[in-house]
């Protein structure tokens, strides 16, 4: 009988600080080493404090136009637009995270509302339109998503 050799899954560098337990939840969703490193390259890129809005560029840390076709840049483009990882089990592990965590999950006393629906745009003079799924038209669309938090607290 032969046996079919597992190759063994070759480690992710690690993610900035506490960022790191985070990012490892979801490492089964990704089948290969570079779906998981841009996975936490995109996380790093979300969560840091930078003096632009999250374009690729600004979340690769590099600059805006000339920066466009640097190799970090690419990366994360091929992630976020041509990679096989499955976007709706990546989301799924989110809720299921933040449903878990005290800090998050829903209580008697109120529940997170996380929205992240976006707004069509039609003209050309908003910063970051581009076609992107748009929640609250229920498809993609020329438009921009902006997530907003609140806490919603019963009496």
């Amino acid at each position: 009988m032969v046996g079919i050799e597992m190759t063994k899954r070759l480690p992710c560098p690690p993610a900035p600080g506490p960022l790191e337990g985070y990012a490892a939840r979801f490492d089964a969703l990704f089948e290969t080493l570079a779906q998981r490193r841009g996975f936490r390259e995109y996380l790093a890129g979300l969560l840091l404090p930078r003096d632009r809005n999250k374009t690729l560029t600004c979340l690769a840390g590099t600059e805006p136009v000339v920066g466009a076709q640097h190799a970090a840049v690419q990366r994360l483009q091929f992630f976020l637009s041509e990679s096989t990882w499955d976007s709706h089990r990546v989301n799924a592990r989110r809720l299921e995270l933040l449903l878990v965590d005290p800090a998050t999950a829903p209580h008697p006393g109120g529940v997170l509302v996380v929205d992240d629906s976006g707004d069509r745009k039609a003209g050309t003079a908003t910063a970051h339109v581009g076609k992107q799924y748009l929640g609250s038209v229920g498809k993609i669309d020329r438009g921009v998503v902006t997530v907003t938090t609140t806490e919603v607290w019963s009496p």
